[in-house]
C-alpha cells in the first residue's frame, strides 16, 4: 500500500510531463501550419497579380535581385537570340503524371550584374524526347517573356550531377551551367519561358503552376484539435485519479 502511494505522485508527474511535451509538439505544428497558411495565401495573391502584370526588362529585375530584392514570380522580357537552337540539358520532371524533362538553356544578359540566366524552356514527355533539331530557318529572333523563379530546395538524397544519359535531377545551377558551357556569372534565378511558343510546339512552356494547393487551414485545425483532445483526455485521467485518492 505504501509503495503504491509512492508510485502515485511519480506516475502523475511523468504523465504530466509527457502530456506537456506532446501538447507542445501538437500546438507547435498547428502554429507552423498557420504561418504556412499566411505565406501560401500571400504567394497565391502575388502570383495572380503578376499573371496580368506587364513584363519588365530582365536586366532591371536581375539588378534588383542582386541588391537583395525579391523578384520571385516577376514577369520579365529579354532578348535571347538563338534560344530555340541553343545548347540544352534535360532536367527530370513530372507533368500531369507524365514523366519527362524540362529543357534548360542559357541566355546571355545584356548589362546588369549577371552575364547569363538559365532559361527553363518548358516540358517534353519521355516519348517526345530527344527533341528534333530546329534549323536556322525555323528559329525566329523574338524577345522572350518569362517568369523568374528561385530554384527549389533539394533534399539530401537529390543527385546534383547528371545521371547516365546526361539527365539532371536537381536545379543546382553550377553543374547545369557547366554542362551548358557557361563561363560567365549566372543569375541565381531561373527564367521560366512563357512566350513565344517554340517552333514545332516542343518543349511546352509551363511558367507557373496553374493550381497551388492551400490546405494549411485544415492541417492547422487538425493539429489544434488533436491538442485539445489530448488535453481533454489528460484532464479526465487526472480527475479520475483524484476521485480514487
Amino acid at each position: 500500500m505504501t509503495e503504491a502511494r509512492r508510485r502515485g505522485p511519480a506516475g502523475r508527474l511523468l504523465l504530466s510531463l509527457l502530456t506537456l511535451l506532446a501538447l507542445a509538439v501538437l500546438v507547435g505544428l498547428g502554429v507552423w501550419q498557420v504561418q504556412r497558411l499566411q505565406w501560401k495565401t500571400e504567394l497565391i495573391a502575388r502570383i495572380e497579380a503578376l499573371r496580368s502584370a506587364p513584363a519588365r526588362p530582365l536586366a532591371s529585375l536581375l539588378a534588383d535581385r542582386a541588391a537583395g530584392g525579391d523578384v520571385d514570380y516577376a514577369r520579365a522580357i529579354s532578348d535571347c537570340p538563338g534560344l530555340d537552337t541553343a545548347r540544352s540539358v534535360e532536367l527530370y520532371a513530372l507533368q500531369d503524371r507524365v514523366t519527362g524533362a524540362r529543357i534548360i538553356s542559357a541566355c546571355p544578359v545584356q548589362d546588369g550584374p549577371y552575364a547569363f540566366v538559365l532559361v527553363d524552356r518548358g516540358f517534353a514527355a519521355d516519348a517526345e524526347l530527344p527533341l528534333k533539331p530546329i534549323g536556322a530557318a525555323e528559329a525566329e529572333h523574338r524577345p522572350v517573356v518569362g517568369v523568374l523563379r528561385s530554384p527549389d530546395a533539394d533534399n539530401p538524397f537529390t543527385p546534383k550531377t547528371p545521371a547516365a544519359g546526361g539527365r539532371f535531377y536537381s536545379r543546382d545551377m553550377a553543374p547545369i551551367a557547366q554542362a551548358l558551357g557557361v563561363t560567365g556569372t549566372v543569375a541565381p534565378v531561373y527564367l521560366f519561358l512563357e512566350s513565344p511558343p517554340p517552333p514545332g510546339g516542343l518543349p511546352r512552356p509551363v511558367p507557373v503552376p496553374t493550381d497551388i494547393g492551400n490546405r494549411h487551414l485544415g492541417y492547422a485545425i487538425t493539429w489544434f484539435g488533436l491538442a485539445a483532445a489530448l488535453a481533454g483526455v489528460y484532464l479526465a485521467v487526472m480527475l479520475k485519479r483524484t476521485d480514487r485518492a
